[in-house]
């Protein structure tokens, strides 16, 4: 094993004991915090894969959060429970988005990020005007929270484990994702989709692909909304949610695989770390965010990689060129 995969596990070692100690005598907003936290890492998730990895910009992931959330409500509140009504949210979402897919086969850039905008608007008015389904302005409440018989998730804590549970889960599976060849027709569809092309990659497939499980997991974070707050309403899920998501994947390090947890940090988290400044903390935050932007294009996680690439690389590169020569 390398020093760079020691330490990479290291890393998530301690990352998850942290998480696993975080809500340790807290009190029940701080655990809520958390858990929006972990629920909104796993829509960053999805939004990573869809722009960071295969370059697809869109503006719709709030959109896919509504769809599971409504779903899994609609459902949980007909008597289903939560791991039945959950999988059939992600389907609905898996379906739709590889329908809202076929339009980045024809534009590309702002002209597919005008296009996804337009759906969000799009759920957001069925949302708000079929009240007969939805609930309209006055939404849906009373969901409950998945109960195991041994395990309940009423408590707040008891629920933020039980997310936390999930995160890994979807976590692991997006990390055999960006793993797998498909992982490597995302990245090569996103830096350059005629030499991917050529190569043999099927650049419509993996488009599509890149839309639809991206969009599963917005609806698999939309399920976990449902039963967290056990209220949920259109303004929930307007383009301004989007936007956050899309500011956690860009702030992190689009195309970085812990790039979602680090800007959901950062959207989530550090606004409620601020509370001391009283009612200065959107301002220092909101700068913050700007200067972050404007010096730091590549999220959090490109400075790593731009250290690591100053500075290990030429150690490396003069290792190789040791061993050469010893040879």
């Amino acid at each position: 094993m390398t020093f760079t995969t020691w330490s990479r596990h290291l890393l998530v070692g301690l990352l998850l004991a942290a998480a696993i100690l975080a809500p340790v005598g807290q009190g029940n907003y701080i655990t809520y915090v958390l858990t929006s936290w972990l629920i909104f890492s796993i829509a960053a998730m999805g939004l990573n894969l869809t722009l960071g990895y295969a370059g697809q910009v869109s503006l719709a992931q709030a959109s896919f959060m509504a769809i599971g959330a409504y779903t899994t409500a609609l459902l949980t509140l007909a008597g289903w429970h939560w791991m039945l009504a959950m999988p059939v949210g992600l389907m609905l979402c898996f379906v739709v988005g590889l329908a809202l897919g076929y339009p980045a086969l024809r534009v590309q850039g702002h002209f597919l990020a005008f296009v996804t905008l337009a759906f969000n608007t799009l759920v957001f008015l069925v949302l708000r005007n079929e009240d007969w389904l939805t609930g309209g302005n006055y939404g849906l409440m009373g969901m409950p929270r998945p109960d195991f018989g041994i395990f309940k998730t009423m408590r707040q804590v008891d629920f933020y484990y039980f997310t936390l549970v999930v995160t890994v889960i979807a976590a692991l599976v997006m990390w055999g994702i960006v793993r797998s060849p498909w992982g490597r027709a995302f990245k090569a569809l996103r830096e350059n989709p005629i030499r991917a092309e050529s190569l043999g990659v099927d650049t419509r497939r993996i488009t599509l692909l890149a839309f639809a499980i991206g969009s599963a997991y917005g609806g698999l974070a939309g399920a976990l909304v449902t039963s967290l707050v056990q209220f949920i309403e259109p303004g929930s899920f307007s383009l301004l949610h989007s936007l956050r998501i899309l500011l956690m994947v860009v702030v992190g390090g689009a195309g970085f695989f812990f790039g979602p947890f680090v800007g959901a940090a950062v959207v989530i988290l550090l606004p409620e770390i601020l509370r001391f400044t009283e009612g200065y903390y959107l301002i220092i935050y909101s700068a913050l965010v700007i200067v972050m932007l404007a010096f730091v294009p590549n999220g959090l996680l490109g400075i790593g990689a731009r250290l690591r690439e100053r500075f290990l690389a030429p150690r490396q590169r003069a290792d190789m060129a040791q061993g050469a020569k010893l040879e």
